[in-house]
């Protein structure tokens, strides 16, 4: 492993929170992969609106993957977020390619943030159980974003 920047927590932990960082990495890139498969795709009223607003999802999500993928590299270890990692890692299930309706997008999209939502509230416990506040801040604020961006778009577009 390269050096670590973080004092105050073994070896031992930061590679358990390089692991934890990693496999969150890997869903929030899954998720940006998946807004911007609906932005490109999406059709129906509201259009436009909802359209703009993925490419700003896509953009914060972009955001809070880079501050993931950083947090791993201070530790010492690797951010893992090729596109082959991420497929291998998600815990998020597969975005269906062929789907065009504004709502059906919406849907599928909601779903897919409650899911990496919850997997972030996980790693916020699992961080501070391990003696990594730093990191369980990081999830918490990645946490906050994410619950917002769901109710962006799921309420944007509400039948």
């Amino acid at each position: 492993m390269p050096e670590s920047f973080v004092t105050g927590l073994d070896q031992q932990t930061q590679e358990q929170m390089c692991e934890l960082l990693n496999a969150r990495l890997a869903d929030g890139s899954d998720l940006r992969l998946a807004v911007k498969q609906a932005h490109w795709n999406l059709r129906g009223r509201g259009y436009i609106g909802v359209h703009e607003l993925l490419d700003e999802v896509a953009d914060r999500l972009g955001e809070t993957n880079d501050t993931m993928a950083e947090r791993v590299a201070i530790m010492g270890g690797f951010a893992r977020g090729t596109t082959q990692a991420v497929a291998e890692n998600t815990s998020l299930k597969p975005y269906p390619v062929e789907l065009t309706d504004l709502q059906d997008h919406v849907d599928e999209l909601v779903q897919r943030f409650k899911a990496y939502g919850e997997a972030l509230r996980k790693a916020i416990d699992a961080a501070g159980e391990a003696g990594d506040e730093d990191a369980a801040d990081l999830f918490t604020e990645v946490s906050r974003i994410v619950d917002k961006d769901a109710w962006f778009i799921g309420a944007n577009a509400a039948r």
